[in-house]
């Protein structure tokens, strides 16, 4: 086996590089994944521009499929050779975080109090190479289950969050790789109408395939009258934002119903202003809540039975694919989003 593997180093804000790094020794409690497909998120992006810190030195990523290379003594109920995934969020599951049931804000093994975002570690606070693994079902490929680790758990998180009952009517505000999950997680929750907003022809395209039973172009129109036209004034009983800016979560509030929720899932890099009439002055009843990617073994089994049991394929939202050393280029076309990208699926082994 050799000694050193390249990797995606992040080296300074604007900068994320090819480089070599000794291969990880695995202790006890670890296991060593070689990976064989992983992509580039949205998350990666802020940290590519500088927008969310980390150590200049760390390996980036947190969405891998790919084999079991070597297993620690302690580690049970698998197996060296073994295809498996690994959840972006991996929680020790002995903080006071994840005994308080909030489990992506996993405060260390210590239990010192929450730490924002704690249980997000690949490619956040130590590198992407060792963790606990799920073993992928027999005949589920690569790229179908590419999305669970991150993309499909928190686009599903945000339709939970938003509490979706059986026939409300939903709508969703940006259809990336995050929002059209959402917009399938309101399909599968059993919305009765889910509004798809984007302002990109092909992503309008996919979220109708991913059950958006009407797509507004925000180009083209004023969406929230739009939306108000729809609902015959009553506005949506959810909306959900997933891109992360001041008028996307705006729009998401003008829409709501009093008594409604506005499930936020983007990445926000600037202060958010709330509009005071959309609030009814903090008397609308209204809730806003957030969202971190849940992970662990049994989020990761749930995503995937919903794969294979052929209700959802993800498969079509990888449109580019890439060699790991030209990872650079893949960065360029995904921050820039050019060519109709979605996700870009890296190939590694």
């Amino acid at each position: 086996m050799p000694t050193m593997m390249k990797a995606a180093i992040f080296v300074e804000p604007g900068r994320i590089e090819i480089d070599e790094k000794p291969i990880p020794e695995i202790g006890p409690n670890d296991a060593l994944m070689r990976v064989t497909t992983t992509t580039i998120c949205g998350t990666d992006v802020h940290i590519l521009k500088g927008e969310y810190p980390v150590e200049r030195g760390l390996t980036i990523g947190h969405e891998p499929v790919g084999i079991i290379e070597k297993l620690g003594a302690n580690v049970k109920g698998y197996q060296e050779g073994q295809r498996v995934i690994a959840g972006a969020i991996c929680p020790s599951f002995t903080s006071y975080a994840c005994q308080d049931d909030c489990c992506s804000q996993d405060g260390g093994h210590h239990g010192h109090g929450y730490k924002p975002m704690g249980g997000w570690r690949f490619g956040n606070t130590i590198d992407g190479a060792q963790a606990e693994y799920l073993l992928v079902p027999d005949g589920l490929t690569d790229e179908q289950v590419l999305m669970c680790p991150d993309i499909m758990s928190t686009g599903f998180a945000g339709a939970e969050a938003a509490g979706i009952k059986i026939g409300d009517t939903v709508a969703v505000f940006a259809q990336g790789p995050i929002g059209l999950c959402a917009t399938a997680g309101a399909r599968l929750r059993g919305a009765g109408m889910i509004i798809a907003v984007d302002g990109v022809d092909e992503r309008l395209q996919m979220a109708k395939q991913m059950g958006a039973d009407v797509t507004l172009d925000f180009r083209k129109v004023d969406v929230v009258e739009e939306i108000l036209k729809i609902t015959g004034g009553r506005g949506v009983d959810s909306a959900i934002e997933a891109l992360g800016l001041q008028q996307t979560f705006e729009s998401a509030l003008r829409v709501l119903k009093p008594g409604g929720t506005l499930s936020s899932l983007g990445v926000y890099s600037q202060d958010l202003t709330i509009p005071l009439g959309a609030f009814c002055a903090g008397l609308g009843d209204h809730k806003i809540v957030t969202s971190l990617c849940p992970g662990g073994k049994e989020r990761m089994r749930r995503l995937m039975s919903i794969i294979a049991a052929g209700r959802l394929d993800l498969g079509p939202m990888v449109t580019h694919r890439y060699a790991l050393e030209n990872i650079v280029e893949a960065y360029d076309l995904f921050s820039h989003q050019r060519d109709g990208v979605l996700k870009v699926a890296l190939k590694v082994s």
